[in-house]
């Protein structure tokens, strides 16, 4: 098996489900009780919450445990939207959002707010100006994501945060695929609410976190107990929280290094696909990006029938966002960024791991060029593409 769907998610790494197995069986006390046993799962919640603090330059008292991505990107906007609500109606994100900020922000517009989904460039990057100019006096939150989870493509983000605090605006960013792959601190790029999810970084499935800043006053997006200091009800999920934490620590040892060595593996990838296979395009800035990316559409090329021929080889890749992976419809953020429809349609996402070797990336490029040539020769449009081609 060669897996290249690190985007999608990842495998949870031994030293972390270590860290978790004594909260399945030994410590499993609530650490909502007051007796000497919970007390164990609660200083172990309150240690992984300094040591995420830590990694993002945050307070601990601003770290908030959640379910994962979506309800932490729900939580930001939908409640900032009901806390400023008095002040103004108008939110500005983009138009290549991950669907967990998209899908909410869709619902607020049914309820009476305006949203500004801000077009990006042929490289999926927004200009800081951009934002600016979309700023009204009653715009109250501008919510761009860190990194794009189909490109790969990095936002400046510091940039953004500033234009946003000059203004006096709440500034979240979705950066459930930039944590663990570069280092984010929430104070010098100006962050007031953050997102993350553990999966994406070899860490437990169903756990994330929302950053708030001192501060922001944001509702509870769940209603219950007064667990996380009475902003997010529920008993806490002391295994994930563990894991979640141990995983960033891991994340950030030797990042540089590790990064380093995957980004040697991605540019091989690149150029390999260039070298061996025609009409092929990548997707995304080529510098500003997320060192594991590698998007490329093929022209000529249905995506889903080159995942499944490629999954026969034991080779797994996806075609854009798991989220949306049953969809028919091509990627919104490859339509955003200039792509056709039957270019979208036959695009496929590889997203590296710690895992990867170089012997993996050799095998894909023995594997592709061949799979690609194979689809091509059975399309009628590529026959007479070339065709045309000989007659110039």
């Amino acid at each position: 098996m060669i897996y290249f769907d690190h985007a999608a998610t990842t495998q949870v790494k031994p030293e972390v489900l270590q860290a978790m197995l004594p909260f399945f069986t030994q410590n499993y006390g609530n650490p909502s009780s007051i007796y000497q046993f919970a007390q164990t799962s609660k200083r172990a919640v309150e240690e992984s919450r300094e040591t995420i603090a830590k990694i993002l330059g945050a307070q601990p008292q601003e770290i908030f445990f959640t379910s994962g991505g979506t309800e932490s990107d729900n939580w930001a906007i939908k409640g900032i939207a009901e806390s400023l609500k008095d002040k103004g109606n108008h939110i500005i994100t983009t138009k290549i959002e991950h669907h967990a900020v998209l899908n909410p922000c869709h619902y607020l517009e049914k309820h009476g707010y305006e949203v500004t989904y801000l077009d990006v460039d042929n490289n999926g990057l927004i200009n800081p100006e951009q934002v600016e100019k979309a700023i009204k006096k009653s715009t109250i939150l501008i919510s761009i994501m860190y990194a794009n989870n189909e490109i790969g493509t990095i936002m400046p983000i510091a940039e953004i945060g500033k234009v946003a605090k000059e203004h006096g605006i709440v500034f979240h960013t979705d950066a459930v695929q930039a944590v663990g792959q570069v280092p984010i601190d929430v104070n010098k790029h100006h962050i007031d609410l953050l997102s993350l999810s553990g999966h994406k970084f070899y860490g437990p499935k169903g756990i994330g976190v929302l950053f708030i800043r001192r501060g922001i006053k944001l509702p509870p997006l769940l209603h219950g107990g007064a667990q996380e200091r009475g902003r997010r009800a529920g008993t806490e999920n002391v295994p994930g929280i563990v894991g979640l934490a141990k995983a960033m620590e891991l994340a950030y040892q030797d990042l540089e290094a590790k990064n380093f060595r995957i980004k040697a593996l991605r540019d091989r990838l690149i150029e390999g696909i260039h070298d061996t296979i025609p009409y092929a395009q990548l997707n995304g800035d080529h510098q500003q990006r997320l060192p594991n990316n590698a998007n490329f559409s093929f022209d000529f090329v249905e995506g889903e029938s080159l995942l499944l021929l490629l999954d026969m080889e034991g080779i797994f890749a996806s075609s854009g966002s798991a989220c949306a992976s049953g969809s028919l419809d091509p990627s919104h953020v490859l339509l955003a960024l200039g792509l056709s429809h039957e270019k979208a349609h036959g695009s496929i996402r590889f997203t590296l791991g710690e895992e990867n070797t170089m012997k993996d990336v050799e095998m894909l490029l023995t594997k592709l060029p061949a799979i690609v040539q194979k689809m091509r020769e059975m399309s009628p449009l590529y026959e007479d593409f070339i065709k045309n081609e000989k007659n110039k």
